[in-house]
Formats: structure tokens, sequence, C-alpha cells
């Protein structure tokens, strides 16, 4: 069985995502107003039926799963954030000072992964989940990975995700348009729209 959809979730806000900060191997929890993102979550996600559900193994991904309501989401250390190795902790802006034109999806980090690495790892999820026999996934994970997983799911270069933005506490769904893999949901935040009106 091939699968029908994946949804992806970005963890909640941590400091670090909240400064803007690379954060990777780092193990930080959510902020307080992580954790409302988290639990947000709850009503959307709980409105569909997960054959499987996965997780970051580090503390901000299972612990979005755990408050939006999936305990026991299998951890799975393929979903952990891109490896920023010289650069775990710094801004973009920090990192531009030396490097003004430089991206993760483009350049990946000294020490840490390249994007060749991050695309291989994606494919390997990806691969893994087809053969899975599961035909609707649900995963917590991190910013960039996720990014990087959705180009991969659309079968191009992971450069792509320089233009996808992506959210604390966010919502995306990879699936299908007629015979083709397909965007069917980008970027949707709980609660933020919650909190606008």
């Amino acid at each position: 069985m091939t699968c029908k959809s994946i949804m992806l979730v970005r963890h909640g806000t941590s400091t670090w995502s909240a400064s803007g900060q690379h954060t990777s191997l780092t193990d930080i929890g959510l902020t307080v107003q992580g954790e409302q993102e988290a639990h947000a979550l709850r009503d959307v996600l709980n409105l569909r039926h997960y054959d499987m559900v996965y997780s970051s193994t580090l503390r901000r991904a299972h612990d979005t799963a755990r408050l939006a309501g999936f305990p026991d989401a299998q951890l799975d250390d393929d979903l952990c954030e891109w490896r920023y190795g010289q650069y775990e902790g710094k801004t973009t802006k920090e990192i531009q000072v030396n490097d003004p034109h430089w991206s993760i999806f483009r350049s990946g980090a000294p020490g840490g992964e390249t994007p060749d690495d991050v695309e291989q790892r994606c494919d390997r999820l990806l691969t893994k989940w087809h053969h899975s026999g599961h035909a609707h996934i649900l995963c917590f994970s991190h910013g960039h990975l996720l990014r990087a997983l959705a180009t991969r799911w659309l079968g191009q270069n992971i450069l792509l995700g320089n233009h996808l933005n992506l959210d604390a506490g966010s919502i995306s769904k990879l699936a299908w348009e007629h015979h083709e893999h397909a965007l069917a949901l980008w970027n949707y935040c709980p609660y933020s729209v919650v909190n606008e009106v």
C-alpha cells in the first residue's frame, strides 16, 4: 500500500526558535507559548485517523506530540532536525556576517549535515513509509527537516526548501493530486488562527 497522506507537524515554539537560533541536537523544551501551540493542534489533528504516528527523538517534538494528544508516537532519529554543526545556536544574521549568501538548503553547515546528507535522510524516511503498509501517517518534527521532506515528496531539489516557510506549531499535509505528489496543506497554525479572532 502506498502512503496516501503524510501530516507534518512542526513542534511548538522553544526559546531558541523564538530568538531565531539554529537548534538541532541541543535538546531544548517548549516555552509556555509552545505548549499552548501544541494544545491547539489537538482539535485539528484528532479530526483524522492515522495508521502510524512518528516523532523526532528531541524533546520539543515529542512534547508537542504528547500535548497534541499523541503520547505514544514512535520515536525516529531520522526525524531529528538538520545537524547544524558549528552553526548550532547561531542566527542566520550572525552566520551571514561571514557568508552573506548563506542558506542551510544551499550550503549546509560546517561540521554538520550537507544538503545531500539531509536529502538522503528524507528519501530514506519516505521509502520506509512507502513500504510500511500505512496509508495515513502523522509525524512531529522540525522546521528545516520538514521543509526538506516536502521537497523530496514533490521530487524536487532540496533547495526548494528555501521558499517554504514553516512556523512553529504548524500543520502541513503531503498528499496526491490525481497521480502526482502534491502539497494539500501548508503551514496552517491553529494557535494563531484562534488567537487572531
